[in-house]
């Protein structure tokens, strides 16, 4: 039996992520302090940082712009993790990839749980380890939500 190995995110998976973060088109700064724009961009295509004398952008851009820095996150989950997670699975890892940046999602202890056993017991657990931004724990009903789309058939 061969195995469908998940890239991309499903519009259910970019619906979720769109509602969690919000479209917002002016720079603003996000819980942590960080120049956001649109749903949840801390960039432009070109890898140009937002700034706050930024132009406010239209919806359409701010979704053009949200797919195009998506495809980094989900490369990151693809690489990442095991070949056997399911679409859902996928979708809630690139939530969460997306929110807490690369660096931090590929060292995490959920990454470490999800490719031991992708449906262990400790994965909402790992999940919820993610709850805190700028130091206080405001993150922790998205990541409720995010295992629960995570554990959903």
């Amino acid at each position: 039996m061969s195995i469908m190995e998940i890239k991309k995110t499903s519009k259910r998976g970019l619906d979720f992520i769109a509602k969690e973060e919000g479209v917002v088109l002016k720079p603003y700064k996000c819980s942590a302090g960080v120049v956001t724009i649109g749903i949840g961009s801390t960039y432009y295509e070109d890898g140009t940082k937002i700034k706050m004398t930024d132009a406010p952008i239209t919806k359409e851009r701010a979704y053009s712009l949200f797919e195009n820095v998506l495809k980094h996150y989900e490369m990151c989950v693809y690489t990442s993790t095991r070949d056997d997670i399911n679409q859902n699975q996928f979708d809630a890892l690139v939530s969460l990839a997306f929110n807490i940046g690369t660096t931090a999602f590929k060292k995490s202890t959920l990454v470490k749980r999800v490719n031991k056993n992708p449906n262990g017991a400790d994965i909402e657990g790992a999940f919820l380890m993610w709850k805190n931004a700028a130091g206080k724990p405001i993150l922790l009903n998205r990541r409720k939500r995010e295992y629960e789309l995570y554990a959903s058939a």
